[in-house]
């Protein structure tokens, strides 16, 4: 696959030759196509760390099925710090979907930071028979097999996280996979199916013109876009613990040393505690989350785990 490259220069420019790193421009290769979400926090990171690191900086799009072509281009990359990935819990997934892969993800790719987290919300029509997720999930409990959620394509987090959370409610529900966002929307508005299970953003405009209900979101606190919508842990019992997000941030290769690990770390920390950066990502609905490489290796590592369970409770064919 070709990738489609941007390139955000330096509004500042640093001493030539002050340090070893950088020693010329960057890249940053992003998974998805060019446009989205993912490919939009990408581009506010990278101008701004063109800035501080006073050189350029190339967003280069490889979308393909479970990040591959992306994920193996940086893997095979020099590790140098000047070859970055955006990682995200799709990766995380496809380590656990697929029967083999040309990376390993904890083992050929250094975590560095945590760039931020996408709320899933579960919502139904407007005009549908639920006002409450306590009325799905009385609905669910009381009709075994009768409950539909609909979710994007088999295997992605929205797919995963409805399987995971119909077992940890106890529901006996069926998760219909769609291609895609908008096809599920129009399925559960038009009645074909009870609820769907997405990211938080592209359902705002249904949920602001009064189209689609969220109700909850499935975080461990509620969404800031929708304070008056609970979490699901708040409905007690067995999903008292419940959490489920989806999330992004960045990636080297693995054998790139630590100091430069540690500065590009350092240099994306004070980028997010920007202002004019929180209030970009906000207005995508998504909540600026920076940390250390150590906690985004946890993160990932937990992950995995956990969407490995999932496909394999919920008997999901290895692709």
């Amino acid at each position: 696959a070709s990738g489609a490259a941007i390139v955000l220069s330096p509004l500042l420019t640093g001493p030539a030759g002050a340090q070893a790193f950088p020693s010329k421009g960057l890249k940053i290769v992003v998974p998805n196509a060019a446009g989205g979400a993912a490919d939009i926090v990408a581009r506010t990171v990278g101008q701004k760390l063109a800035e501080a690191l006073g050189q350029s900086v190339v967003i280069e799009n490889k979308p393909s099925a479970g990040g591959v072509v992306a994920g193996e281009s940086v893997a095979r990359a020099e590790p140098d710090g000047h070859t970055l990935l955006l990682v995200s819990s799709g990766t995380a997934v496809s380590q656990a979907l697929f029967k083999s892969l040309p990376f390993d993800t904890m083992r050929d790719f250094a975590p560095m930071s945590k760039l931020a987290s996408f709320d899933l919300v579960i919502a139904v029509s407007e005009t549908g028979r639920f006002k409450t997720l306590a009325d799905l999930l009385a609905y669910g409990r009381a009709n075994p097999g009768k409950l539909n959620i609909g979710t994007p394509n088999v295997g992605t987090t929205q797919n995963l996280a409805a399987e995971l959370f119909k077992a940890t409610a106890g529901l006996d529900a069926q998760v219909v996979p769609f291609n895609g966002t908008p096809p599920v929307i129009t399925a559960v508005r038009g009645g074909e199916i009870d609820a769907m299970l997405d990211i938080l953003g592209p359902l705002m405009p249904q949920i602001k013109s009064n189209a689609l209900r969220p109700l909850a979101v499935l975080g461990d606190h509620r969404a800031a876009q929708l304070p008056e919508v609970p979490a699901a842990r708040e409905s007690g019992g067995k999903l008292s613990q419940f959490n489920a997000s989806s999330w992004n941030g960045l990636a080297v290769p693995t054998k790139t040393p630590k100091d430069v690990i540690s500065r590009l770390n350092k240099e994306l920390t004070a980028i997010l505690a920007m202002p004019d950066v929180k209030k970009r990502l906000v207005e995508l609905n998504l909540t600026v989350q920076s940390s250390t490489p150590e906690q985004l290796h946890d993160l990932l590592a937990g992950d995995i785990k956990r969407w490995a369970d999932v496909i394999t409770q919920a008997k999901i064919a290895k692709q």
